[in-house]
């Protein structure tokens, strides 16, 4: 594709910059402080989508975005790749989690118990409109739970494997650095299994959640089930160069398993399946598309949402914002060949004017209208 590359007029640029600019105003470490206080929930987007882990430089890039996200994703991508990779930390197991929040809306009743957590799933969607006649909305005081849910929650999934209602083969040992890497490699099809969820774990929440609705409304190859949504924290266990494995610290996740039952094509047999997702900060909208989409890939696909290749590509927040944004840069090359071929065409049928007929035509129907709007309103004659 084909454009112009914005060039003159730097002093309009600079200007249409310090426009945007004026518009926020001063950023400080204050503000970026509340961005992060008032905004958890979207600074959690940001990171999973960034793939980086950092409430400050996440808070940081809201702010100098003006709350625009893809610009602040942009930015934080851009800043992420100039550091340096220190070390491959431990895999994380679920069973190791410390749980904030763990659902199933496949089981009424699973071990550890439905740990409702952080949501607003139940509440009602009223706007506290008393907020701006100057009250204040504060939220209500927690109640202790007379039995407190406990820390670690087992993987319904190992419970499930343990009743033989699933069955998956063994996993296979990976050395760290034998690990792939999408910010390394590029993305092949049919893709690895672990670029498929590299690359969900980092896509466009929209545009994830509008390709999962879509396998739920009868354009995927399976209708699925939450397994187990879970919002965590996880400890970033390092191995220091001496051997020793130790925390660097916690960081907040999100994972959840799709379940469905569905058919063997070469065996006929039936199965259930999972499909799986996991991202950084709390999203739990992201995980569930994501998880559906896993759940419905296939690499011969013939809908979006189970065609692995549709939905990795134009899930990539960076790469569809920025073709889409770019259409506002001048195409003035590729429009006026269009236009040169369109003339071309109109001229060979009898059709073509040039510009100077059109121009002419322009000044005779404008004379033409002066004069019928003075012979529509002729001037009196003057008085003897």
């Amino acid at each position: 594709m084909a454009y112009v590359a914005t060039r003159g007029g730097e002093q309009a640029i600079e200007q249409a910059e310090r426009l945007f600019r004026a518009e926020l105003g001063t950023i400080d470490a204050a503000r970026v402080a509340t961005i992060e206080a008032a905004l958890p929930w979207l600074v959690d987007r940001l990171m999973g989508e960034a793939s980086l882990y950092a409430r400050d430089l996440a808070g940081l890039a809201l702010a100098q975005a003006g709350g625009e996200l893809y610009e602040a994703l942009l930015l934080l991508r851009a800043w992420r790749t100039t550091q340096p990779r220190l070390a491959v930390a431990e895999p994380v197991k679920l069973a190791d989690t410390f749980a904030h929040r763990r659902v199933s809306a496949a089981f009424k009743d699973l071990p550890g118990g439905q740990v409702l957590g952080p949501t607003l799933d139940y509440s009602h969607r009223l706007l506290a409109t008393e907020v701006l006649e100057g009250a204040a909305f504060s939220p209500p005081a927690v109640t202790p739970a007379d039995i407190p849910a406990p820390a670690r929650l087992v993987a319904l999934t190992d419970w499930q494997k343990a009743q033989g209602l699933i069955d998956t083969p063994a996993p296979i040992p990976v050395a760290p650095d034998d690990i792939p890497d999408l910010t390394r490699e590029p993305l092949m099809f049919p893709a690895k299994r672990a670029h498929r969820l590299q690359s969900l774990a980092r896509a466009d929440t929209g545009g994830t959640l509008a390709l999962g609705y879509s396998a739920q409304r009868g354009y995927g190859a399976a209708h699925p089930t939450v397994n187990e949504l879970r919002l965590a924290e996880a400890d970033l266990r390092v191995r220091h160069p001496r051997g020793t494995v130790f925390s660097a610290g916690r960081v907040r996740v999100s994972s959840c398993e799709m379940i469905a039952k569905t058919v063997n094509a070469e065996t006929k047999a039936e199965h259930l399946s999972l499909g799986f997702a996991a991202t950084l900060g709390w999203n739990e909208v992201k995980v569930v598309a994501a998880s559906t989409l896993d759940l419905n890939a296939r690499p011969d696909g013939d809908r979006p949402a189970s065609n692995e290749e549709f939905f990795l590509y134009h899930t990539e927040p960076v790469e569809a914002s920025g073709f889409n944004i770019h259409l506002k840069l001048p195409h003035y090359v590729t429009f006026q060949s269009a236009l040169d071929a369109l003339r071309g065409i109109t001229r060979g049928s009898g059709q073509a004017r040039s510009p100077d007929d059109v121009m002419h035509e322009a000044e005779a129907r404008t004379a033409a209208a002066a004069a019928a709007a003075v012979s529509a309103h002729p001037e009196p004659e003057p008085v003897k």
